[in-house]
């Protein structure tokens, strides 16, 4: 039996996210689960949460520790954008068996913000105070950032299923030296289990020079990619096979 998954999702994102890509896997034999990131389970269109806003990456990565305690043995942690970042911090606490990266966020050794990913994101830091506030990205600039050359269809779909996240996660990835938490610092000496780390070449809000610099970083045997014409969002029929492929060989290789 091969070793279990557990996926994490990124900002603004659910579990979900995963549900055909997980289907897929189970098909090949692959066992895995998703988890929804503290209030991040609310109802599409639902105010935010009350606290959401004073939410950490440490929180997160708590809730990581605490849902791959269910599992019978260690599960592999593979996260999406932010959640490839909760999914570094995680494993360095779990020492996971194996950790796959797909359009990893930047840490705080791996910076890197692109133009687009500032444009998207305007509506969301243009007032002052965003880092102490609930935040959520608008159409406009999911479209833009995240869906870039992904089907109509799609794209709706996931734009309603977006959901609010935490002002301070955001600033801690963002600014990472104004944060006196140091949350997005990962021990990379620690990260010695095997890793895959796949990112899209035509990713707009998580470029791939953000994955290169952290395959570089990760201290065991890394699988790299970028994926020709791929999107940050890499859960479309058209990236997704490709994606579930290569998490299906680099399992069988644990």
């Amino acid at each position: 039996m091969t070793t279990p998954i557990l996926f994490i999702h990124g900002m603004w994102s659910r579990a979900v996210t995963f549900d055909t890509l997980r289907a897929e896997l189970a098909a090949a034999g692959i066992q895995s689960d998703a988890i929804d990131l503290p209030m991040h389970d609310i109802p599409p269109g639902a105010p935010a949460p009350t606290g959401i806003e004073m939410l950490t990456l440490a929180d997160y990565a708590d809730a990581v520790t605490a849902a791959a305690a269910r599992f019978d043995r260690p599960p592999i942690l593979c996260g999406h954008s932010m959640g490839g970042l909760v999914a570094q911090l995680a494993a360095v606490r779990l020492q996971s068996p194996g950790l796959i990266l797909l359009a990893t966020a930047p840490s705080a050794a791996t910076p890197g913000t692109s133009p687009a990913a500032i444009r998207a994101m305007w509506t969301v830091t243009r007032r002052w105070g965003w880092w102490h506030s609930p935040t959520l990205l608008d159409p406009a600039g999911a479209r833009a950032g995240v869906y870039n050359g992904v089907p109509e269809a799609d794209t709706a779909e996931s734009i309603r299923l977006l959901t609010w996240d935490s002002g301070r996660v955001l600033a801690q990835i963002a600014a990472p030296f104004l944060d006196r938490a140091r949350g997005a610092a990962v021990d990379y000496a620690r990260l010695t289990m095997p890793a895959l780390v796949l990112v899209g070449s035509d990713d707009r809000m998580t470029t791939a020079g953000v994955s290169r610099r952290t395959a570089r970083k990760l201290s065991g045997r890394v699988d790299y990619e970028e994926l020709p014409g791929a999107p940050h969002w890499l859960f479309h029929d058209a990236v997704r096979g490709r994606v579930g492929e290569r998490i299906a060989r680099f399992v069988t290789t644990l």
